[in-house]
């Protein structure tokens, strides 16, 4: 994480999400500016919430682990997205783990100044209300149909999630074959019939497994074999 110190920049991204209302004037002087790069966590599952932040630019990636260690992927996020609202909401620590996927930027802000300026602010109420509702949404609809499609519909949603970032044409990226058994747990399969379905990929010309990395080689059959995007909402 790098802390971006531009005052011009920080009112820039307000501005082009929309939310300079959201965090009124008593709040500005307590709002950074923050740089992930991808692979890197801005939170962790289990973790203390001390930061509520905003995505204003970049893809993260949401997962959860179970106390036996398992992890499932549940979605990926654009901006804008608010992390650590459920936890500032309800005072708990980090419920799941959040990795940035492309290069990411947010707006961090203390719990502590939060409740002392934002409290009884009601357009920054309604955007936290607004933005919650759609995550319990997401979260019902995922556990009730994502598991239910095959593999291969699971795999090629995750591959189209990971490579690319429809806010950044410059962005593609590729999973590492070390990566896998991750990868496999995230999806709610194998390790065996994870590999089973990329060499079939790989048959069709969609995918290529290369230099120590799973490349996209045919984005559009890629999106075809999904449908929609699973894991994106």
């Amino acid at each position: 994480m790098k802390e971006i110190k531009d005052a011009g920049l920080l009112e820039a991204y307000l501005a082009q999400h929309g939310i300079e209302k959201v965090f009124h004037e008593p709040l500005r002087p307590y709002l950074s500016l923050y740089a992930f790069e991808p692979g890197e966590q801005l939170c962790g599952q289990g973790e203390r919430a001390d930061l509520l932040y905003v995505l204003v630019k970049g893809k993260i990636k949401i997962y959860t682990t179970s106390p036996e260690g398992k992890t499932l992927v549940i979605s990926f996020k654009n901006p804008p997205e608010v992390i650590g609202d459920i936890e500032y909401l309800r005072d708990l620590d980090i419920i799941n783990t959040v990795e940035a996927v492309s290069p990411a930027v947010v707006i961090g802000i203390s719990g502590k100044m939060l409740k002392r300026y934002g409290e009884d602010h009601a357009p920054l109420l309604r955007f936290m209300l607004d933005i919650i509702t759609k995550k319990f949404y997401i979260k019902s609809d995922f556990l009730s149909f994502n598991l239910m499609y095959p593999v291969e519909v699971r795999l090629a949603s995750y591959l189209l999630s990971v490579c690319y970032d429809e806010s950044d044409a410059g962005f593609q990226g590729r999973l590492a074959t070390s990566e896998l058994t991750d990868t496999a747990n995230l999806i709610g399969t194998s390790y065996r019939h994870l590999n089973r379905v990329i060499r079939k990929l790989s048959e069709d010309g969609l995918v290529e497994r290369s230099g120590g990395f799973l490349h996209v080689r045919d984005r559009l059959g890629l999106e075809a074999l999904a449908g929609r995007n699973l894991y994106e909402h």
